[in-house]
């Protein structure tokens, strides 16, 4: 018997791709799933309207609403606290995975014997257009990910078995997730990759991800709160290694989305 996973989903005002997301993960290959979904205090009557219809006709759709805004990473930590899968396994509400996408994951996780896994994935506009892709590297460490955060969250499991324990998102502000890697990693040493696109990523202008500048400090602040570096060690962290990693990343994502749309339109003529 297939074991449980436990999707994450936080949704603030999202109703404009908030069914497709979660389509991508009721008509997963792999159904036995618990999709768990905190909304954070959302104040449009179509995301909570929408939410309130996928809980009645699925009863793998269970949603929490806050009454406070709190940001993403609370919202996420609240619902996993009610998880009770062994798997946890993250989508945000723009996002979107391939069918197969657990299916091929947990087989990957269960292969490698592993407690935190990922891939690549596409990246998409508002028009549903792809729009490039980033390849995932391989396999991950502890001191590679101190360096930049290479893990897609939407494409990201981690095995509470294997691990001993839910992790939960660390309570900073933005950049979540990377700690959460860091605080997995530290315990697991090693993560594996599947480079085959399992997620649709979506980019759109008014992200808050996409804002790289003002995240500068925010970066820092993820060497000494989870780190517990000083000020000073953080910033050499962060100019020394995590610009370097981060902008090598952004270089090798353009130029795999250039062969990927090079070899996409060559297969399309």
């Amino acid at each position: 018997m297939s074991e449980l996973v436990s999707v994450i989903m936080p949704t603030f005002n999202a109703s404009t791709f908030l069914a497709q997301s979660i389509d991508s993960v009721l008509n997963q290959t792999y159904s036995n799933l618990e999709l768990l979904i905190t909304d954070d205090a959302s104040t449009d009557p179509a995301t909570i309207d929408i939410l309130n219809n996928y809980a009645r006709k699925d009863s793998r759709v269970k949603v929490v609403f806050l009454k406070e805004n709190n940001g993403p990473g609370y919202a996420r930590n609240k619902s996993i606290e009610r998880a009770c899968g062994r798997y946890i396994a993250f989508c945000d509400s723009d996002d979107c995975w391939v069918p197969a996408k657990l299916e091929l994951q947990v087989a990957f996780m269960k292969e490698k014997q592993c407690c935190l896994s990922y891939s690549s994935y596409y990246l998409c506009n508002e028009n549903n257009k792809n729009c490039g892709i980033f390849i995932a590297p391989k396999s991950l460490t502890f001191s590679g990910i101190l360096r930049d955060n290479k893990i897609g969250c939407l494409t990201a499991i981690y095995d509470t078995e294997a691990l001993g324990t839910k992790y939960l998102m660390p309570t900073i502000r933005k950049r979540q997730d990377w700690a959460l890697f860091m605080n997995i990693l530290h315990s697991c040493r090693v993560a594996y990759g599947i480079t085959e696109p399992l997620a649709y990523y979506r980019v759109r202008p008014q992200s808050v991800s996409r804002n790289k500048i003002r995240l500068i400090n925010y970066n820092a602040r993820v060497y000494q709160e989870i780190l517990g570096f000083s000020i000073f060690k953080s910033y050499c962290y962060l100019l020394f290694l995590f610009m370097p990693s981060y902008t090598a990343k952004v270089l090798k994502r353009k130029i795999d989305s250039c062969r990927y749309h090079y070899l996409h339109k060559r297969g399309a003529t």
